[in-house]
């Protein structure tokens, strides 16, 4: 995630001080990315360092405002331009322990397998219900329309990459089911667990009972949902 132009992005609607550019930043993403005030100021002083904001005064509060320049315009604009690169990818944490599982002493990979599906599906489940109160939310307008539609779009992406895991990790136990059966039928040692395939990941549903209390987070915490509108 890049915070750096994530504030610029910000800025450019207007000088901001350290703690409303979190808030705001907070607001527009759900709090699915959470940044605390050092980040934000630390950010903040390597983009001035760079030429790309300045330090415009005060509020009448006594905040010390920054503003985006010229060069943090220019360097905002290339950002929106260019595609994100996908050549060096980031690395997935789930899919180095399936890495490490096979063939593990002691360690049933299958065991893992639908550990992590129960955990997935739970948060899909939960990000379906926060996508129905944004729904909600979009539909009915307001001053905080932006955001909500901001925080929509973050979680149908954290829907989509749910429900990829999800038969990803179908493929993964129908693949090593598949191996261990090649490997026993040709007198090798078997390091899958052999057994009948899990039954399919559900999808989740799309358009789940809204509840007027909030949703529960998943086991890894699902994102809470826009915070302060931004100004």
């Amino acid at each position: 995630m890049s915070i750096r132009h994530g504030l610029l992005a910000l800025l450019e609607r207007g000088p901001r001080y350290g703690s409303q550019l979190r808030t705001e930043f907070e607001s527009r993403t759900g709090s699915t990315w959470p940044l605390n005030v050092g980040q934000v100021y630390t950010t903040l002083n390597r983009l001035e360092r760079d030429g790309m904001v300045a330090q415009g005064g005060e509020d009448a509060a006594g905040h010390t405002l920054y503003a985006i320049t010229d060069s943090g315009r220019a360097e905002l604009r290339t950002w929106f331009e260019k595609p994100v690169d996908r050549t060096s990818p980031a690395r997935d944490e789930l899919a180095i322990k399936l890495a490490m599982a096979v063939g593990a002493p002691g360690v049933d990979i299958r065991d893992v397998i639908q550990s992590q599906r129960r955990h997935t599906v739970k948060a899909m489940q939960d990000y379906t219900r926060l996508k129905a109160r944004a729904l909600l939310a979009v539909e009915g307008g307001g001053a905080r329309e932006r955001d909500d539609v901001a925080w929509l779009l973050v979680l149908e992406q954290l829907i989509f990459q749910t429900e990829a895991e999800a038969r990803w990790l179908d493929h993964c136990e129908s693949r090593l089911i598949r191996l261990s059966a090649t490997a026993a039928a040709a007198g090798s040692p078997v390091t899958a667990p052999a057994g009948p395939t899990a039954p399919s990941t559900p999808t989740a549903p799309t358009a789940p009972a809204v509840s007027n209390t909030p949703a529960a987070p998943a086991a890894s915490g699902a994102p809470a949902g826009p915070g302060s509108p931004a100004s």
